[in-house]
């Protein structure tokens, strides 16, 4: 068992309780995935207020709003992992609530590194603004090479820095930061996503090229 399954297991049984609440109240797992979104639409929110406050000079308030970004991140990424097990609990698993998940997943990340970003424009950072589009475009291209393996039938889950680490690191160090009043943790987080998530995006594209063409030499 690897860490993120063992963590996972920990997870779902203290929340499971919970979730079988919500399915008794009504909720849907694609209501649960769009809360998601929301929080980390909010999450942004918290950023870009914080950058602007930086741009005027008000830097302790500024560094208020980033760990409070991150925290948000942290309590909607709890949503990410309840609309999954509510859907397996509730059996209500769909195929446009798998489609769903993914599309807002993508949307969360964009929407909470454009926020980060900003962070990094006000505070005259702009090389470090760069790399945090790096990790947004590493982000983009894990899910998307994953997707595009599981449309040719092959498992593609390989890597180092999958959607759950992205959001913790993104998370912890947001909260760091804002504590500190220390942009160098933000900028620190964004430089070991940039790495590590097109790493893993290349890492899975080489995974399916090993794939196909052991596909290819059978035929």
């Amino acid at each position: 068992m690897d860490y993120r399954t063992f963590i996972q297991k920990i997870i779902y049984r203290i929340i499971t309780p919970a979730i079988r609440v919500m399915i008794r109240i009504g909720l849907t797992p694609n209501i649960i995935t769009a809360l998601g979104f929301v929080g980390n639409v909010a999450a942004t929110c918290m950023f870009i207020h914080a950058a602007l406050l930086l741009g005027e000079g008000h830097q302790n308030s500024a560094f208020s709003w980033i760990a409070w970004g991150g925290a948000v991140i942290i309590f909607a990424g709890l949503f990410d992992m309840i609309d999954g097990r509510m859907a397996r609990i509730g059996n209500m698993s769909s195929s446009f609530g798998a489609l769903w998940d993914s599309t807002l997943d993508r949307y969360s990340e964009m929407v909470s590194l454009f926020g980060i970003f900003m962070v990094f424009e006000k505070a005259g950072w702009l090389w470090t603004g760069i790399i945090t589009f790096l990790a947004l475009m590493g982000s983009v291209m894990v899910s998307y090479v994953r997707a595009r393996a599981e449309g040719l039938q092959i498992e593609c889950k390989v890597g180092l820095m999958q959607r759950p680490e992205r959001v913790v690191v993104t998370a912890v160090v947001a909260i760091i930061a804002g504590i500190t009043g220390n942009l160098w943790w933000l900028a620190g987080g964004m430089i070991l996503i940039a790495v590590l998530a097109n790493i893993t995006a290349l890492w899975r594209l080489l995974h399916c090229y090993q794939v196909l063409k052991r596909k290819d030499a059978g035929k």
